[in-house]
């Protein structure tokens, strides 16, 4: 009989859910079944469903139980493992409602489509125990291009893959490292780049928590491919279990010689450490990054050189975020048309998007380029719960732009998106439904725009304050056809005058919602309304007297004493003057006598 691995989900999402605890249950209440010898319990990185967790993956039996708590380990334990018997109640895996068989989980609507290379060890190995990752083919990569191919030969191997940058910016992985690599001199570096900033996107995160010797070993290569022997991992500081998850795997890797000196007894020496940045959104800029690792303020330095060219302490460097990186051991072992081969001609291979949102299936998704918007949120994501009307998808997070229904069919890809005003972004992707205000959604993003610009330039660092107020004046009413048409000249004026990708592309979540939702803009300016009702200064909430029921729940809801009446004898009205537009009063109203207006 093969031994059942119990597989607990400790990312983040679910390490909040106390899946801690769900580990120490498992492993009790297994004990106590006698069972220690058929059961064994592992920790796990994230397995792309957090909506639901803590998950619990059960192998070789293929099945995935949802928001487990402690007090559901019992009956799993006794039902499943003891009688055979899985707890249908608790199960992801969708079932055959005829003859009661338990689909396979990759069948399932959620993975169905999804294709995993940069996410392929996570939810399958422990990220804590490098014989694992060396038993999922780990390090053979490293091995093969130290001990079978020169440096051309890798770089060679990558610029045929036609994999590009999962960062942002989508530029030829290959052809950064040919540059790297032409560069004279013997000192040179790799940087991972793991500041992720993105609102609403933890895809890097999760890769370094549940494999970070994915990356450990790309860069390794990447060393080697271009000439360089020591690199640094860039991350935030708020990411406290990866960064302790990566410091173990590089303590592990050390151990058995895979860092260090002479590596697979080739000469070569490779070593790298962590550098913790502290959450400036700006550092993700590579220029930035590079001075905040030489200890100075993160800023952005204009372009040329390069860091290819000239990168940290003066040196050659090539920089990739983890994404990236996690691709690499594959393209590797599989080859490169293998990797051609996945997604379209201009953006080959997966990515990794973070769902978010408006979206009945929250969690990470990757996907083969090519897949279209629509397959990701009706068919993996299950669409907008409550039978919400979809709206809009924000893609590419503050650097990116809204997406409107008619654009669904669109094929993913970096060209692809960009075409309609929108980028790839690091793969963030938040959905928006119809009680979504497109204006407050601009006003988000560009006031955590000004909160993170680093002040360099003038474009950024006053103009994006200016288009905040602008939007802050729209959404409290105030603006008029004039304001919008100083924030579309601003917007582009910002476009084509700021220093670094940052200040270029903030104005991106202006422009599409005013392209796409420019009604919504009129009714805020013209109308005085906010058509989703969100705007508070926009907002009325009425009684209709003549259906009152004069029961006063409303009026004890109120927290400023905005509503006047007489329990059972006088209706009650609102004092608009003093209303401060909290919404008590509707939710109170057991009538639906009150209305939003």
């Amino acid at each position: 009989m093969e031994r059942i691995q119990v597989l607990v989900c400790a990312g983040t999402g679910c390490s909040i859910g106390n899946s801690g605890d769900l580990i120490e249950a498992f492993r009790s209440e297994i004990k106590s079944m006698g069972l220690e010898n058929e059961v064994s319990v592992l920790r796990t990185g994230c397995l792309g469903l957090c909506g639901v967790g803590p998950n619990v993956s059960i192998y070789p039996d293929n099945i995935i139980y949802k928001s487990v708590k402690v007090e559901d380990v019992k009956e799993i334990v006794m039902e499943h493992f003891y009688k055979g018997r899985p707890v249908q109640r608790l199960m992801l895996n969708e079932s055959d409602q005829e003859t009661n068989e338990i689909h396979d989980i990759n069948k399932t609507k959620f993975y169905s489509k999804q294709k995993r290379i940069a996410l392929h060890n996570c939810g399958v190995i422990d990220p804590e125990n490098i014989d694992e990752y060396i038993a999922k083919d780990g390090y053979f990569a490293l091995g093969k291009v130290l001990t079978e191919m020169q440096p051309q030969e890798v770089v060679d191997v990558i610029k045929a893959s036609g994999l590009r940058g999962r960062g942002g910016g989508g530029f030829p992985t290959g052809l950064k490292w040919q540059f790297a690599l032409n560069e004279p001199g013997d000192e040179k570096y790799v940087i991972c780049n793991a500041d992720e900033g993105d609102p609403g996107a933890f895809m890097d995160r999760s890769i370094l928590e549940g494999n970070p010797h994915s990356v450990i070993e790309a860069m390794a290569i990447a060393a080697y491919a271009i000439g360089a022997h020591y690199g640094y991992i860039y991350i935030r500081a708020e990411y406290p279990i990866a960064v302790e998850r990566l410091k173990h795997a590089i303590g592990e890797a050390k151990k058995l010689g895979l860092l260090g000196e002479n590596i697979f007894g080739t000469g070569f020496d490779f070593d790298l450490e962590i550098r913790l940045g502290a959450g400036a959104f700006v550092c993700g800029e590579e220029t930035a990054l590079i001075q905040s690792i030489e200890g100075e303020r993160g800023m952005p330095n204009p372009k040329p050189p390069f860091p290819a060219h000239k990168g940290v302490w003066g040196k050659p460097t090539i920089i990739n975020n983890v994404e990236t990186y996690a691709n690499i051991a594959q393209i590797i072992i599989h080859g490169a048309d293998w990797f051609q081969s996945i997604g379209t001609e201009t953006s080959s291979g997966t990515k990794v998007f973070a769902l978010g949102g408006k979206i009945t299936n929250t969690g990470l998704v990757e996907v083969p380029m090519g897949t279209t918007l629509r397959e990701v949120i009706y068919e993996i994501g299950g669409g907008c719960p409550n039978r919400k009307q979809f709206k809009a998808v924000q893609t590419g997070g503050p650097s990116g732009g809204c997406l409107t229904e008619s654009q669904l069919d669109t094929p993913i890809g970096f060209d692809e998106l960009v075409k309609l005003g929108s980028m790839m972004g690091s793969g963030g992707m938040i959905v928006l439904d119809e009680d979504n205000c497109m204006v407050d959604v601009a006003r988000f993003y560009m006031d955590f725009i000004v909160d993170e610009s680093c002040g360099k330039c003038s474009p950024c660092r006053i103009g994006t304050k200016r288009m905040l107020e602008l939007l802050e004046s729209i959404c409290n009413g105030e603006g008029t056809m004039e304001t919008l048409d100083e924030l579309e000249v601003l917007a582009h004026t910002i476009k084509d005058t700021a220093l670094c990708g940052l200040g270029q592309s903030a104005p991106n979540p202006v422009l599409s919602t005013i392209s796409q939702f420019r009604d919504e803009y009129i009714a805020h300016i013209i109308d005085k309304k906010c058509p989703a009702g969100v705007c508070k200064a926009l907002l009325s909430y009425e009684i209709d007297e003549d259906k009152c029921r004069k029961c006063g729940l409303c009026a004890r809801q109120c927290p400023a004493n905005a509503i006047e009446g007489e329990l059972g004898k006088v209706p009650y009205h609102i004092d608009q003057e003093k209303c401060i537009k909290c919404g008590n009063c509707l939710k109170a109203c057991h009538f639906g006598v009150i209305t939003r207006k």
